[in-house]
């Protein structure tokens, strides 16, 4: 059974950071590519960042580029998400995702590709 959790939201305020981490059992995070997805108030989940091997690839989606970071700790089976220079419009319930194998391109930032996926943790970013 693959359980993730997330954890490390919270309320900050705009040019904060926060650093979100996703704990994963029953799956080894480093033969697995990795994601966060973000869901805002009554608008659509959206691909934030996505982390697959070999090689830690990483993607992004353009409006956190150069702000957030995603990475990953095998040892210790679990994601990570730094977010820097927060803002108003990031607030949302962030999810971890994992998907089987490794994602290519585009596949990288689609919610279908992935098939575990943690409860989500609260971000919410003031101004």
């Amino acid at each position: 059974q693959v359980q993730l959790k997330e954890s490390g939201g919270g309320s900050v305020q705009a040019g904060g950071s926060l650093r979100l981490s996703c704990a994963a059992s029953g799956r080894t995070l480093s033969t697995y590519f990795m994601g966060w997805f973000r869901q805002a108030l009554g608008k659509e989940r959206e691909f934030v960042a996505a982390i697959r091997w070999p090689g830690d690839m990483t993607y992004y989606t353009d409006s956190v580029k150069g702000r957030f970071t995603i990475s990953r700790d095998n040892a210790k089976n679990t994601l990570w998400l730094q977010m820097n220079s927060l803002k108003p419009e990031d607030t949302a319930v962030y999810y971890c995702a994992s998907g089987p194998g490794w994602c290519s391109g585009s596949a990288c930032y689609e919610g279908a590709t992935y098939d575990y996926w943690g409860q989500g943790t609260q971000v919410t970013v003031s101004s």
